[in-house]
């Protein structure tokens, strides 16, 4: 049984859920998900579970989805006491369960409940910034105490080195990289192109930039827009694109920095489209030239440069987490300065043909496939050496 806080767009939930409907479909696990939450406000958006593509995807593979009901209102921290309703369901659904995964390190202050069911638990770690998770490092460390623990899973190399200093087991850290659907993110024909731009408001020979993140601090947004402007100044056929909870108009945050930031100059506005949460991001990519991020912290391997490199973007990163390691090859680092993201930008429009080999030859590296059949690998370890325990 795998634990979620909750249900909402982010790249972390789109993943895990990839795997747990993988491994319930191949038929040797049995697989079932249980959410905190049934609505989170994140990123000025309430977020139904319902209306999750995540959660939409595990109901269609037949995994049992459950929560317990409870909500996030906006602004308000998350309540971390349960209530006796709320812990008797989800006893009732651990004890059903052979091993626990909980997705990320928030949820463990349900599992450190003294009454909660001894099942093995292994952690999947997705973040590389242990000390800015609030309470959750202490959570994690006292169920690595209490012998609850039975692995890590870390996305990164950055996130395993970062949770080693943060005092976690070396012993109990394993990396299995992300991965993603080879046959959902993968180009189409450059026949298609036009039509999918059209589909977006763009040009048909525009030069694009794509940033597939949330509106959250971590991503830097203001840096973004920055280097955006930068970007459409010196690039008059270019187009940028932002897509993402809270990436919208009706995010007056993010209203407020596009004013500030093109105030001498909202022209270039016109070809800034703020798409907001979209369900055919393999679509988006395979319209873009480049897939950009320009976080600060936090990141350990990006779903978005993994995702729009295997559409035929070219990633362009801010050295952050894996992002170097990732990109190695066929993309660019650069340093986090407007005036340096732009031109890694056009840089990168302009070797687009010259990185496309080498994103086609990368494909069977990023294969969920791979990713898949680690987890499954690793899950069958605990659950072997938890019998042995017994």
């Amino acid at each position: 049984m795998s634990i979620y806080e909750g249900f909402f767009a982010g790249g972390a939930r789109a993943l895990h859920s990839t795997v747990v409907a993988g491994l319930h479909t191949a038929g040797s696990h049995r697989h079932s998900v249980l959410s905190l939450h049934s609505a989170m406000r994140r990123e000025t958006v309430l977020q139904r579970m319902e209306d999750d593509a995540s959660y939409r995807w595990l109901h269609a593979a037949g995994v049992e989805v459950n929560a317990l009901g409870r909500r996030v209102g906006g602004g308000t921290a998350t309540r971390r006491t349960f209530s006796a309703a709320e812990v008797a369901t989800a006893i009732a659904h651990a004890e059903r369960a052979d091993i626990i995964l909980s997705l990320k390190e928030q949820p463990l202050r349900l599992v450190n409940r003294p009454d909660f069911p001894r099942k093995p638990v292994i952690v999947c770690l997705h973040r590389s910034d242990p000390h800015n998770q609030g309470s959750a490092l202490d959570d994690f460390r006292t169920a690595v105490a209490e012998g609850r623990v039975a692995a890590a899973i870390c996305c990164a190399e950055s996130t395993r080195d970062a949770y080693r200093a943060a005092g976690i087991p070396q012993r109990l850290l394993h990396v299995i990289p992300n991965g993603v659907d080879l046959a959902r993110f993968q180009p189409v024909t450059a026949r298609r192109r036009p039509a999918l731009r059209r589909a977006l408001g763009v040009p048909a020979k525009a030069r694009v930039v794509t940033l597939a993140a949330r509106y959250d601090p971590m991503k830097n947004v203001h840096l973004f827009l920055l280097a955006a402007r930068r970007y459409l100044q010196r690039e008059p056929a270019g187009h940028v694109l932002m897509c993402g909870a809270g990436m919208s108009a009706a995010n007056p945050e993010l209203c407020g920095l596009l004013t500030d930031v093109f105030a001498d100059e909202p022209r270039h506005l016109a070809r800034l489209h703020l798409l907001g949460i979209r369900r055919d991001m393999e679509l988006v990519y395979a319209a873009t030239d480049v897939v950009a991020l320009t976080s600060a912290s936090g990141e350990a391997a990006p779903l978005c440069l993994i995702e729009g490199a295997m559409c035929g973007a070219v990633p362009v990163s801010t050295d952050v987490g894996d992002t170097a390691l990732i990109v190695a090859g066929h993309g660019l680092i650069t340093q986090p300065e407007p005036d340096a993201i732009a031109a890694a930008w056009s840089e990168a429009v302009d070797r687009r043909a010259e990185f496309t080999p080498a994103l086609l030859g990368s494909r069977e590296r990023f294969s969920h496939t791979r990713m898949i059949a680690s987890y499954a690998t690793l899950i069958d370890h605990a659950h072997r050496e938890a019998g042995l325990r017994v």
